[in-house]
């Protein structure tokens, strides 16, 4: 062998050797640097109990597919002929590799690592782990027979064919089967979809529909197991007290009206002591009650073969079953010896015990009831046999009201009054009303048990061959059964006897097991241990399912009942399920508990159905069932069928149960852990908002459909925290979590460099949006400059009509001390871009002040500002403000600036009818503003503006040409007149002087700009007047003399003493730089105390050459306010008068 070929085997010696058992003194030369690896390897069985444990972190599934690539890590793959792919062994192991973990995964059941750990410490060596040997008989085929087969057929179905008739119950056997059939082909759909781990059905509904629908719908399936056990136990202490030992009942009724009431009292005593006692088995030793299976299964195959036996003995000897008539009424067979009004005792009649039960007395000439005077005493065959024509009597229903006398059709008798009371007469009642959807209620748990295959599933050899073989040959084998006994029994059995429950016409006796054959104790007994069996088998598999939802952590208050013994035997959970059974018993009525596991159980079959209709119609590339044999609409018509039968069986137990299930689903959703099953529900998602944006691709919306989506544009610190929180708060506040919310940062540099900051950044971000409930997309970008990756996300966030129309960013306060032009620069073109793209823009200034979401104003004002009108984007953002909490008790005011030529009154007017028609609740004022008062500060702040803008210019020359320049300038300024102003600490040469620069290099700047500005300047104002509230034709002549006066030439040559080096400013900075201070003034003066302040935001100059001055003019008219929220809209009307 090569070397090559010796290394290549490496692996595969480490992992035998460690299958083997061999410790390092078993392997060849070489083996000390496997040693490392061994330490290093996690075990597989360990790795598939806690993938999260070795993995990233993510709760993923534990697969050998996923995430297991941890197992190879350490292990040297020296060999030359996988070298391309060695620096990707990490992320894509070998196959040999793969197919060595699959060998080893096993579908292992809950409770599986505190079992094997109970086992290492019992034991000096850990058992091999048997593999499944299950096959389809015994492990499906027989445990769903067991299920299906139990106490409503052996109780219930007798009477349920004297109800309905043969016609009537042929029809809810088959509805009921049918729906059952239906949900066992999606059901092999599913189990044939890959590896089924133990959990069954629960695994199925939550793996194919997601967390939610799998926790809600696991939780109702467990909900009806749990109640099937109650069913169960009652169905139990029903045959012992009313066919074995009717002597055993602890209440006893003295009046005959009391007998249901002391029936059910008794069924709550025995019940009681019943659950606990099969609870304490259950607890004690599970393991016989899964080897007493095999005889509980004997036992309903034993009693069913006894059912046909007996009517085939029929057919040439019916057994002699009389009933007791008097005229066409049933008698109950219990409080007298002979079915006859009279008895010859010698030569003397004497009456019998019937008639001192109707007469007042034992003498002939005694008064008796009506009816019973007036209609004769007969006997009629109970159970005539097949050969009978019975049949014809049976084939329609006889429905009836509680409290009715069973009477047999077509047997003549001769009616008494109507005031004739029945009270206290030997007469056979009905216990309760019957009707059709009644029945269907009561019977349908007789065909629940068809998961029975599928929660086995970890135990099967092939699982997936086995369960829907199985299954579907079970509820064949068992529709078949009920199809028959139907048929059988209406051919066999008088019609009153059927309808008798509890077999009171013949003196307590089980109906079916006098039908049966060769002794009625074989259906006794049969049922007796049938219905115990089912019993101690819903205890035993309802706590394991609870145990399973448990541990998923879907649930956060259920995962306490995930821990049990050290076995791995739910202990909590076997509590909670004996503690549910117990409200089963306490119902004490097995006909009203069967209605209620119906409910449970056809919830979760039709989500069964859901799960395999939706898997089929999204046709994702993962649903590739071995099974074939299935079709959406199969699907579809079971869950209707499925729904259908909830609300006929019950529809206010329908009702209750779809609120249980619908509760539980919000409350995984919101409180629950977030969990990826790769499940349809999150394929349909996609589907559906694909659909969603095509639509939206149709056009823009509309104005009254218009709301900000957002695009939030963060900054980062060096270790990819967000500088500013508050954006994310602003951002809460104003969405409510409605609408598009787009989180988007930008990194410099190159992706494949910056990838794990990248994934660092977005991880900070989201932790701080769900800190701040900030529900949205988080979007972290790579570029070269940020200038370019801000345009990038303003270009390409969102997808198709699901795209932002609104850019929140706060406002780049350091932007004077930026190392050069990069900053502002930034700033200016994104708000260019964010124009073009016809998109809203709104900027935060002192963004840290702005509240939190834990904060609240108890009152104060949002001020707005309404300069020009850019779509009414400007009183939307206010009034979605307000929806919040912490600006809920803010008022909203209004204000507008009117020019001279304006009607201030009938402007406040119509913005008052403005607002009114917008339904918008805010005070009105409106500010008269002079046009012409340009200040001696408005041009020294334009003069200082422009030096620095100078000034800027000349530090981006290199080294060489600087030196040159400050030469020139050193020798143009030795004439020049220099004027410091000191009144201002803002304009003092520090403020103008970029971080880095030399103090001469700045002066020298300085020096230059002023002299260049020594020329007479074109326009003058006078000193800022007050300000005015409404406009009058006196103040206006005023106004207007005032100007003349002051554009005097005694008046222009004081100011031309004042700064001769204003004159060669440009007087559109000049015109810009006054409105930004006039404006600032009227602003701080009316909104110095307001909470938040609105106003418009001016565009950039079209000229680039004075973005710089932009930034100074945005500064001004901002200074000195709090919380100020500039807002530049995007183009189109968002608010609307109409409806």
């Amino acid at each position: 062998m090569s070397q090559s070929q010796s290394q290549r085997f490496l692996v595969t010696a480490v992992h035998s050797s460690r299958r083997d058992g061999l410790g390092s003194d078993g392997m060849q030369n070489g083996d000390t640097n496997d040693s490392s690896v061994a330490q290093n390897t996690v075990p597989i069985l360990e790795y598939l109990r806690e993938p999260n444990k070795y993995g990233d972190g993510i709760p993923k599934e534990s697969s050998p597919f996923i995430n297991s690539t941890d197992i190879d890590k350490g292990i040297l793959y020296e060999g030359k002929n996988l070298a391309l792919f060695e620096e990707e062994m990490d992320r894509n192991p070998m196959v040999s590799s793969l197919l060595n973990r699959l060998a080893n995964y096993t579908n292992l059941t809950q409770g599986v690592r505190e079992h094997e750990e109970a086992e290492n410490n019992e034991e000096p060596r850990k058992k091999e782990i048997k593999a499944p040997q299950m096959g389809t008989f015994i492990g499906v085929y027989l445990p769903c027979l067991q299920n299906i087969l139990g106490v409503i057929l052996f109780l219930r179905l007798t009477w349920i064919v004297g109800a309905a008739g043969i016609f009537g119950s042929f029809w809810i056997v088959f509805i009921c089967c049918a729906c059952t059939l239906l949900t066992a082909i999606s059901m092999s759909a599913i189990a044939t979809n890959g590896v089924v781990p133990a959990g069954g059905s629960y695994y199925m509904i939550s793996r194919s529909l997601g967390p939610e629908f799998g926790g809600a719908v696991g939780i109702c399936f467990y909900l009806g197991t749990t109640f099937a056990g109650a069913m169960y136990i009652l169905g139990t202490i029903e045959i012992l007290l009313t066919y074995i030992v009717p002597s055993a009942a602890i209440f006893k009724a003295e009046d005959p009206s009391q007998e249901n009431l002391a029936l059910l009292n008794n069924m709550r005593v025995y019940g009681t002591c019943a659950i606990t006692l099969m609870a304490t088995v259950v607890f004690v030793g599970v393991k016989y009650v899964n080897k007493l299976a095999l005889v509980f299964l004997a036992c309903v195959i034993l009693s069913i073969l006894a059912i046909y036996a007996g009517v085939i003995k029929t057919a040439f000897s019916p057994p002699d079953f009389p009933l007791c008539m008097l005229g066409n009424r049933t008698l109950a067979w219990q409080a007298f010896d002979v079915c006859a009004k009279f008895s010859t005792e010698g030569n003397q009649t004497v009456t019998t015990q019937l008639w001192r039960l109707f007469c007042d007395s034992p003498h002939l000439n005694a008064t008796c009831n009506e009816y019973f005077s007036l209609n004769n005493v007969t006997t009629i065959q109970g159970i005539p046999g097949i050969a009978s024509r019975v049949i014809l009597d049976n084939i329609w229903s006889v429905y009836g009201p509680q409290g009715e006398l069973l009477e047999k059709q077509g047997k003549p008798s001769v009616p008494a009054s109507e005031d004739v009371t029945n009270i206290g007469l030997p007469y056979v009642f009905s216990d309760i009303a019957t009707y059709f959807t009644m029945l269907v209620g009561i019977y349908f748990p007789s065909v629940t048990g068809i998961m029975a295959g599928s929660n086995r599933s970890g135990d099967l050899k092939d699982a997936q061959k086995s369960i829907p073989t199985g299954t579907l040959l079970a509820i064949i084998t068992t529709s078949f059964i009920y199809l028959t006994c139907i048929i059988l029994f209406g051919a066999c059995i008088e019609g009153v006897l059927l309808r008798d429950k509890f077999g009171e016409s013949v003196n307590g006796n089980l109906v079916i097991g006098t039908l049966a054959w060769p002794s009625p104790w074989v259906i006794v007994i049969g049922s007796f241990f049938s219905t115990c069996g089912a019993g101690l088998q819903s205890l035993t598999g309802a706590p394991r399912l609870m145990q399973a939802i448990a541990r998923d952590g879907i649930v956060p208050f259920l995962r306490v009942f995930g821990h049990g013994k050290a076995n791995g035997e739910p202990t909590w959970a076997l509590l909670l399920t004996a503690g549910i059974c117990e409200i089963g018993i306490l119902i004490a009525s097995l006909d009203s508990v069967a209605p209620i596991l119906s409910m449970f159980f056809l919830m979760c079959y039709m989500f069964v159905n859901l799960a395999c209709a939706l898997q089929t119609l999204l046709k994702t590339p993962n649903w590739r069932p071995r099974f074939k044999y299935y079709h959406w609409t199969l699907s579809f018509l079971g869950m209707s069928l499925c729904l259908a039968l909830m609300f006929i069986c019950s529809w206010y137990y329908a009702l209750v149960a779809m609120v249980i299930a619908g509760c539980i689903y919000k409350y995984i959703e919101y409180r629950g852990a977030e969990k990826e099953w790769g499940d349809g529900i999150r394929g349909l998602s996609l589907n559906a908002a694909r659909y969603a944006l095509l639509r939206l691709e149709d056009g823009p919306p509309h104005t009254k459909n218009w709301r900000p989506q957002l695009l939030i544009l963060l900054n980062l610190d060096s270790e990819q925290n967000v500088k500013h929180p508050r954006l994310l708060s602003l951002t809460t506040q104003l969405k409510a979590g409605k609408g598009l919310t787009i989180v988007g940062s930008v990194l410099e540099g190159t992706f494949l460099e910056r990838h794990a900051d990248v994934q660092n950044a977005e991880q900070n971000i989201k932790s701080l949006m769900g800190l701040e409930k900030t529900k949205g997309f988080c979007h972290v970008v790579v570029s070269s400059n940020r200038r370019d990756g801000v345009s990038h996300l303003i270009q390409s966030s969102g997808l198709g009509g699901m795209k932002h129309n609104t850019v929140l960013v706060a406002w780049p306060e350091l932007w004077r001390q930026t190392d050069g032009p990069s900053g502002w620069k930034s700033f200016v073109d994104m708000v260019r871009e964010t124009t073009t793209a016809h998109q809203a823009l709104l900027v935060t200034k002192n963004i840290d002040s702005f509240p939190t979401n834990q904060e609240r104003f108890a009152g104060g004002t949002i001020d707005i500002w309404w300069i020009v009108h850019d779509g009414g984007l400007l009183m939307l953002l206010p009034f979605l403000l307000s929806q919040h909490k912490v600006w809920r008790k803010c008022k909203m005011r209004i204000f507008t600036v009117a020019q001279i030529d304006d009607n201030s009154i009938q402007m406040k007017k119509d913005l008052q009818l403005f607002l009114y028609q917008l339904r918008l609740d805010a005070e009105v004022e409106v500010v008269e503003m002079l046009d012409n008062d340009i200040s001696a500060f408005t041009y020294e702040r334009t003069l200082v503006m422009e030096q620095r803008s100078q000034m800027l210019k000349q530090m981006q020359l290199s080294k060489n040409e600087r030196e040159r320049e400050i030469q020139s300038i050193t020798d143009e300024s030795r004439g020049a007149t220099i004027r410091k102003n000191s009144a201002r600490p803002s304009l003092d040469i520090q403020a103008m002087n970029p971080v880095g620069v030399p103090n001469e290099e700045a002066q020298l700047i300085h020096d230059r700009n002023a002299a260049a500005h020594s020329s007479a300047m074109d326009k003058l104002s006078a000193t800022p007047e007050g300000v005015h509230m409404t406009w009058t034709k006196e103040k206006i002549s005023a106004e207007k003399y005032k100007n003349k006066e002051s554009l005097s030439p005694e008046g222009v040559r004081d100011i031309f003493n004042m700064k001769p080096e204003w004159g060669n400013l440009n007087q559109s900075n000049v015109r810009r730089m006054h409105t930004a201070v006039k404006l600032n003034e009227v602003v701080v003066n009316k909104s110095q105390d307001a909470r938040l302040v609105l106003l418009n935001m001016p565009g950039p100059p079209k000229n680039r050459q004075g973005d710089e001055n932009y930034m100074e003019f945005l500064e001004v008219l901002t200074e000195g306010l709090n919380r100020v929220l500039m807002v530049r809209g995007g183009g189109s009307e968002v608010i609307t008068i109409y409806s």
